[in-house]
């Protein structure tokens, strides 16, 4: 299946932290027939498992956070006006007069109220407007702790760029998906492909499938910013520069000898990359490093422009060098 059709199959699926059933659905639907095993644990990580058959095999665990940024119903006025809080991290300049969608398929408008500035957006000043009539009528509908998000699209740009909601981390769940339909080879590790939930709230997914899988080697694949727009912070990543191979952000420095394969495993296979530094921000990596007595963990990023905005950016030769990277990385481990 192409890259795209099964980013549109997931851009669909609500998936706000703590509500991610509906995309690990999909997500089973797409990989079940590829895997020896598909299962979820206690706290809702979709885990795809294709073992090697061979005694004493290591174990690899490969993480994309199937979970998204969104908001929580926590009041409904007489007016019928949904009051909501912030699950992740919210720009509310960035998602002001946006549409939004609840995980029950009501369609709303994120508002700010009438006189707040920009300067002085924050939670408590926005509201949902689903046309309700009054707070009768929208609790037909909407119940306190529903929760939505910035209503799915995408869009097709020049050079074979996207624009999207919700890319974060929805296009790395993609690579993660073809590159196990792409897995026809028995590998000689056995390897957990993990779907995890609640990384935008603290890795927590992450945290509690590492402890349990105790992977020798992990992998994280991730979105990570660029530094190829006016006046941004300077960057090394760009869209169109290949996969981005991550050498350390906030949480982690990656181990060595991951960086060395994946570098060396690009240019044998003639597969484009740069490298990745991130000064603010974390993946789902650092959690994995330091399960149980550790492992040796490095990520793969898809650079993406105006992250957690409804027009999140990426350059598609970008994330097919992901998958590509990725697939053979994992054979030569």
């Amino acid at each position: 299946m192409e890259i795209l059709d099964i980013l549109k199959k997931l851009v669909n699926a609500v998936s706000v932290s703590g509500n991610e059933e509906e995309i690990a659905k999909v997500i089973r639907k797409l990989t079940e027939n590829y895997a020896g095993e598909v299962k979820t644990d206690a706290l809702g990580n979709c885990i795809v498992v294709k073992k090697s058959g061979k005694d004493n095999a290591k174990k690899i665990m490969v993480a994309a956070h199937m979970d998204e940024i969104g908001f929580i119903v926590t009041f409904i006025e007489d007016s019928g006006f949904i009051k909501i809080s912030p699950v992740g991290g919210i720009d509310w300049t960035a998602v002001a007069y946006g549409e939004v969608l609840f995980k029950n398929g009501i369609k709303g408008l994120i508002v700010p109220d009438e006189k707040v500035r920009p300067n002085d957006y924050r939670s408590d000043k926005f509201y949902v407007d689903i046309g309700a009539k009054d707070k009768k009528d929208a609790g037909k509908k909407i119940k306190i702790g529903d929760t939505c998000t910035i209503a799915p699209k995408i869009v097709k740009l020049l050079n074979n760029r996207i624009a999207a909601s919700k890319l974060d981390d929805k296009i790395a769940c993609a690579v993660l998906i073809q590159t196990i339909q792409n897995l026809d080879v028995k590998l000689e590790n056995d390897v957990y492909f993990v779907f995890t939930v609640q990384e935008e709230v603290g890795l927590r997914g992450a945290r509690t499938a590492a402890q349990f899988i105790m992977p020798d080697y992990s992998i994280a694949v991730d979105v990570t910013g660029t530094g190829d727009t006016p006046e941004c912070t300077p960057m090394a990543s760009e869209l169109g520069g290949g996969a981005a191979i991550k050498l350390m952000d906030r949480s982690v420095i990656c181990h060595k000898d991951m960086i060395n394969l994946f570098m060396k495993t690009a240019k044998e296979k003639n597969i484009k990359c740069q490298s990745e530094i991130l000064v603010a921000g974390g993946t789902d990596t650092a959690v994995m490093q330091s399960a149980g007595a550790g492992s040796i963990a490095g990520a793969l990023s898809i650079p993406t422009r105006y992250i957690h905005t409804g027009v999140e950016m990426c350059d598609l030769n970008d994330v097919h060098d992901c998958v590509n990277l990725l697939t053979e990385t994992l054979k030569k481990i």
